[in-house]
C-alpha cells in the first residue's frame, strides 16, 4: 500500500475513532437554546392566551410577546460531540449542568419548581397590571405549603387563611415567622385560620371568608438554628374583582410576569399599547410592579428576532449581557418596573423612539 494511502486511512480511522469516543464520552454540560415566543395578545393551541369575564376589555393590535429558552433536561447528558457542536455554534449556549440544575435537582424537582414559579408569575402579572390601572384587590395571607412531617401537619393545610398568631393579626406572610419565633423551640403557638374550603367557598360567593378557628401547635427547633418553627410556608392569595385567565401549556418559570402584566392592561384599556408593532420582552414582575431579571437572555433576544420583534422590553439587570450580543435589527428597551414598559409602548405607538430608554454593554 502506497504510504500516502495508508496514511489517510490511518488519519480517517483515528478520525472514526475520535468520533466515537466523543459520542460515547458524557460531559457534565448543558445546552440553552432558543424557544418559542408567543403573542399575549393572541392565541395559543387554539385559544386565547388572556382571557378576562366580567369586565369591559378592548381590540388589541400587534404583538406584546413572551419569549422563552429551551434546555436540555436534568436527566440528559451531553456528550463531547454534542458540546462540542454548542461552544462552536452562535444560536445556542453550553454551560455547567448544575448552573441549570443545583444540588442535584432530578427532572421531576425542576418541572415541579417551573410549574409553581409559572402560577405565581401569572399572579403577581395579574396583581401588578390592575394596581397599574388602579383597580383594587384584595389579597390576604394563606398556608402555601406543609412540611411533611411538621408539628403543622394534619393540624394546618395549604390554602387556610391566616388571620392571627397568638391573638395579634397577621397583615403580611413574613409576619407569621415573625410572630412564631417570639416562642421558644417547644412551646405552643395558637394560629387563628378560616379553613381552605370556607375561603373558597366565601369567595365563589363574592363574601368574606368567616367560621374562623383557632389551632394550637407546638413548636421544634429549626434545623441548624436555634429558633422555633411549625413547618409551614406563609404566602399570599389574591381574590380578583373579575376573573383572568392565562392559558398557556409547556411553559414553566417566572419570566414571563413582565408581558402578561401588559397583555393584560392592553386588553383592559381603549386604543393600543403597540401601536401595530411586533414588540417582545422578558422579565419577573412581583405584586408591585417592578421588573426583575431573568436567565437565557441572549436566546431570548435570538428567538424575538427570528420571530419578527422590532423591540426588546429587557429588565435593567440584564441589559449588559443583552446589549453586548444583541441581534441586528432589534432595538432593546431597558425596564424597570411596569409603568417604565408602557411609557416606552405608548412612544413606540406613536414612532416616538428617540427618546427610548436603551442598555448598553458598559
Amino acid at each position: 500500500m502506497p504510504r500516502r494511502t495508508a496514511t489517510l486511512l490511518a488519519s480517517t480511522l483515528i478520525l472514526i475513532a475520535l468520533l466515537c469516543v466523543g459520542v460515547v464520552v458524557k460531559v457534565p454540560y448543558s445546552e440553552m437554546s432558543p424557544g418559542p415566543t408567543v403573542n399575549t395578545l393572541g392565541k395559543a393551541g387554539g385559544e386565547p392566551v388572556l382571557q378576562i369575564s366580567g369586565h369591559k376589555t378592548y381590540p388589541t393590535s400587534g404583538h406584546l410577546n413572551m419569549t422563552t429558552v429551551r434546555v436540555t433536561g436534568a436527566d440528559y447528558r451531553m456528550n463531547v460531540v454534542e458540546a462540542v457542536y454548542g461552544w462552536l455554534g452562535h444560536d445556542s449556549l453550553v454551560v455547567p449542568h448544575d448552573t441549570l440544575y443545583p444540588d442535584g435537582k432530578t427532572e421531576q424537582q425542576s418541572t415541579q419548581e417551573n410549574a409553581e414559579e409559572f402560577s405565581q408569575s401569572q399572579e403577581s402579572a395579574k396583581v401588578a397590571a390592575l394596581d397599574e390601572l388602579g383597580i383594587p384587590v384584595k389579597s390576604r395571607v394563606v398556608v402555601s405549603t406543609v412540611v411533611k412531617g411538621s408539628p403543622a401537619q394534619g393540624k394546618l393545610h395549604a390554602g387556610d387563611v391566616i388571620k392571627q398568631v397568638d391573638g395579634e393579626a397577621v397583615k403580611r406572610p413574613e409576619d407569621v415567622a415573625k410572630l412564631v419565633t417570639r416562642n421558644d423551640p417547644g412551646e405552643k403557638v395558637t394560629f387563628t385560620v378560616v379553613p381552605a374550603r370556607t375561603a373558597q367557598e366565601a369567595e365563589k360567593a363574592g363574601k368574606e371568608p368567616q367560621g374562623s378557628r383557632e389551632v394550637v401547635i407546638t413548636t421544634v427547633k429549626a434545623p441548624k438554628e436555634d429558633r422555633a418553627i411549625v413547618g409551614i410556608q406563609a404566602g399570599t392569595d389574591h381574590t380578583f374583582p373579575f376573573r383572568i385567565d392565562i392559558k398557556l401549556a409547556d411553559v414553566g418559570g417566572p419570566s414571563a410576569g413582565l408581558m402578561f402584566s401588559l397583555g393584560i392592561i392592553d386588553k383592559l384599556t381603549p386604543g393600543d399599547l403597540t401601536g401595530g408593532k411586533f414588540v417582545a420582552g422578558t422579565g419577573t414582575m412581583d405584586d408591585k410592579g417592578k421588573v426583575g431579571p431573568i436567565g437565557g437572555i441572549t436566546m431570548k433576544l435570538v428567538g424575538a428576532r427570528d420571530a419578527g420583534a422590532e423591540y426588546f422590553l429587557t429588565p435593567a439587570e440584564n441589559c449588559a449581557a443583552a446589549a453586548s450580543d444583541t441581534p441586528s435589527g432589534l432595538t432593546l428597551v431597558k425596564v424597570k418596573t411596569i409603568g417604565d414598559a408602557k411609557k416606552s409602548l405608548e412612544k413606540i405607538r406613536v414612532g416616538d423612539t428617540a427618546g427610548l430608554p436603551s442598555c448598553s454593554a458598559g
